[in-house]
């Protein structure tokens, strides 16, 4: 897969879905179902306040008479009652809509409807870089500030999970630090290197990690080559683990800012994905990240 945009034509090829809409009345939330409704890729139960809904929708164009979408009247606890949805089977997504993050991963640790499954939640983002012939995983940027180790092996478990169901049968794994050697003084490698070691041993399965890796040392063959690096992730990651939020976070909106980037992203580690994108992201992107969360779903 070479670009975001493949994804939807993966998830059409797929068992349609259903997405739990966590207050539905949201404006590009709304376009972005309006186009995914369009393009066929899924049914949605519309959750919130009715009339809330029924307005938004009006002004957005999207026609609710469509047989792929449902509203569930709820004002109390939209939240609760979008998880509550997955947890009876009525759907395999969870999305976010115009309700406070804090709100809805409350509502996805509630331990009587909850999505637990004993691994911590991380960010998981899936870019399309122009520069670059691959798509490219970056975890965890908006979740865990400084993870432990571990921590970083369910972060990586978590991202690995979601590479799988996207069609990446190994993906390889770059545990990001500032050099490609082990430095007691920098923890970041010393961890890298044990990831590695944990993965050589089958202790982390499904992938192939290498590392400490630099950044440039991650993603540039020549890089690599002139660093004298060979290894069958170096110059090729799929996925780049970074070793704090503040090191992803750069790194995201790098990606976004400087080199043009198109990206989707979900949270993995629960039962099901959740679509988390910020209110401040366009319908586009909400729907690239909603394509990401219908193809991965069969993983979780």
């Amino acid at each position: 897969m070479k670009s975001i945009a493949a994804l939807k034509k993966q998830v059409l090829q797929e068992e349609k879905q259903t997405v739990s809409l966590a207050n539905a009345a949201d404006k590009e939330v709304l376009l972005a179902v309006r186009t995914a409704i369009a393009e066929d890729l899924c049914r949605f139960i519309l959750i919130g306040d009715e009339n809330d809904i029924m307005q938004m929708s009006d002004q957005v164009g999207l026609n609710l008479d469509s047989p792929l979408l449902s509203i569930q009247h709820e004002t109390v606890d939209p939240s609760l009652a979008a998880v509550k949805a997955i947890h009876d089977k009525r759907a395999q997504i969870l999305m976010k809509g115009n309700v406070a993050t804090k709100s809805l991963l409350s509502a996805v640790l509630n331990k009587e409807f909850g999505l637990r499954t004993g691994n911590i939640l991380s960010h998981v983002a899936l870019f399309e870089i122009p520069n670059q012939d691959r798509l490219i995983f970056l975890t965890d940027a908006a979740m865990n500030i400084e993870p432990s180790r571990k921590e970083k092996v369910e972060i990586l478990s978590n991202a690995v999970r979601v590479a799988h169901g996207i069609g990446m049968e190994l993906p390889r794994v770059a545990p990001i630090a500032p050099v490609e050697v082990v430095n007691e003084a920098m923890p970041s490698t010393v961890d890298a290197a044990i990831l590695s070691k944990m993965q050589q041993r089958g202790q982390i399965k499904g992938c192939v990690v290498d590392g400490p890796l630099a950044f440039d040392n991650a993603v540039s063959p020549e890089a690599a080559q002139q660093k004298g690096i060979t290894s069958d992730v170096a110059g090729r990651a799929d996925v780049l683990l970074v070793p704090t939020i503040d090191v992803g976070n750069a790194l995201y909106k790098s990606f976004i800012y400087f080199a043009d980037a198109k990206v989707a992203a979900i949270i993995s580690g629960a039962k099901a994905p959740i679509v988390l994108t910020s209110r401040a992201d366009s319908a586009e992107s909400k729907l690239y990240s909603l394509s990401l969360a219908l193809v991965s779903s069969k993983t979780f």
